[in-house]
């Protein structure tokens, strides 16, 4: 098939809608269920390409949490600890594969966000990873392939809507990539920038002990980034993602937004949050919005009488702003990634209070001794990689 009518664009009113191959080849994607739209096949493309270079430079099944056309999560298929699997709200029962571990951590950066997301995943949708996507609310997922029992149970999700693409695993596309804008049609070439550990050779602080591991991390928050809508920044930590923030005009605003992101990642894990007296009925999604309004400075919306009774048997302490700021000074081993140079020691500032051990940005500002010195006040590791990745 060499092209697919879409209900419509972006919006409804942008009608006709269809994707298609320009040569008049056939399209690198099948779909096995439902029928995904614009916005879908966006949040799939660009989510596929992620996954595949993550697995590619990690050697590690991957997986991503799309939405709107820039991941919400990130992550390798490493092995889920006890807490992760509670914040995750994974069975402790459940039989999990690398790639089911891989989606569950990529879902689990930022849950809120994930809401409604488009799943991508680098390797065959399992039956683990099925299980796990069934409970979940979301509008698809796009994989080099399906077994018959993950395929089986997707096609049950949303009344047999939910969609599902397969994608060719070694299609390589074209060298020239347009778009049509207004009219007017832009052409560049594709972004086939390669992201591996000769990217980070360059540590220009003080501190120049840079960690297998937390090499990794640098590799999964440029990848990460590649794909992220600009201005963007983004914080991992053990092959996770743990905070994305995407679309900013100042870079500033990038780092705030990540790193608050990544603040509540590590809440969740609060003693406090982990012992919440939820209903036992209560759905994921409302108790995820739960968690989200407990741990942010809204937390009278929840614990206010009237309130309360709909999401806890009890009425829980409130976790107060002192204990929310000694819990997240605690957090220590994260690397943050930018997709431009940083223009002032000013998100230095902001990513160390998260925690944050290593830096993998461009360089290349006026003022990168302002931004290596910030570093070096706190002894954090910085490899200036050379090469922008703004994504648009």
């Amino acid at each position: 098939m060499n092209a697919l009518e879409l209900k419509y664009g972006c919006n409804p009113n942008q009608k006709p809608a269809q994707i298609y191959m320009k040569d008049g080849s056939d399209l690198p994607v099948a779909v096995l269920n439902g029928r995904p739209g614009y916005i879908n096949f966006l949040d799939a493309l660009n989510s596929w390409q992620l996954v595949c270079e993550l697995r590619e430079a990690t050697g590690m099944p991957s997986a991503a949490s799309f939405k709107h056309v820039s991941p919400a999560g990130a992550a390798m298929g490493l092995p889920l600890t006890d807490v992760e699997k509670q914040i995750y709200f994974v069975d402790p029962a459940a039989e999990l594969t690398p790639i089911a571990n891989a989606y569950i951590r990529a879902r689990g950066t930022d849950r809120l966000s994930s809401y409604g997301d488009w799943a991508a995943l680098s390797d065959v949708c399992d039956e683990a990873t099925a299980l796990y996507l069934r409970e979940e609310v979301s509008d698809g997922v796009i994989a080099p392939g399906y077994t018959p029992e993950a395929l089986e149970i997707l096609r049950t999700k949303k009344k047999g809507n939910y969609n599902v693409v397969q994608i060719e695993a070694n299609y390589v596309p074209a060298a020239q990539e347009c778009k049509d804008v207004f009219g007017v049609t832009f052409e560049q070439g594709h972004n086939n920038f390669r992201i591996d550990e000769t990217l980070l050779e360059n540590i220009v602080t003080k501190n120049r002990d840079l960690p297998q591991a937390a090499k990794l991390d640098m590799i999964t928050s440029l990848i990460t980034l590649k794909y992220t809508q600009s201005n963007s920044v983004c914080y991992v930590k053990n092959g996770q993602a743990i905070g994305v923030g995407a679309g900013q005009q100042s870079r500033i605003h990038c780092t705030r937004l990540a790193g608050s992101k990544a603040d509540n990642w590590y809440l969740r894990q609060h003693p406090k949050v982990l012992a919440l007296p939820f209903l036992p009925d209560i759905r994921r999604p409302d108790r995820d919005n739960a968690i989200d309004v407990y741990i942010s400075d809204e937390c009278d919306d929840v614990l206010r009488d009237g309130a309360w009774q709909d999401v806890f048997t009890r009425r829980p302490e409130a976790l107060t702003p002192e204990e929310k700021k000694a819990w997240i000074a605690t957090q220590t081993g994260v690397t943050v990634g930018s997709d431009a140079f940083f223009p002032f020691g000013d998100n230095v500032e902001r990513a160390r209070k998260s925690g944050v051990c290593y830096i993998a940005e461009p360089g290349g500002s006026i003022r990168d001794d302002n931004v290596i010195a910030a570093a070096d006040k706190y002894g954090i590791v910085m490899a200036f990689t050379g090469m922008r990745l703004f994504h648009h």
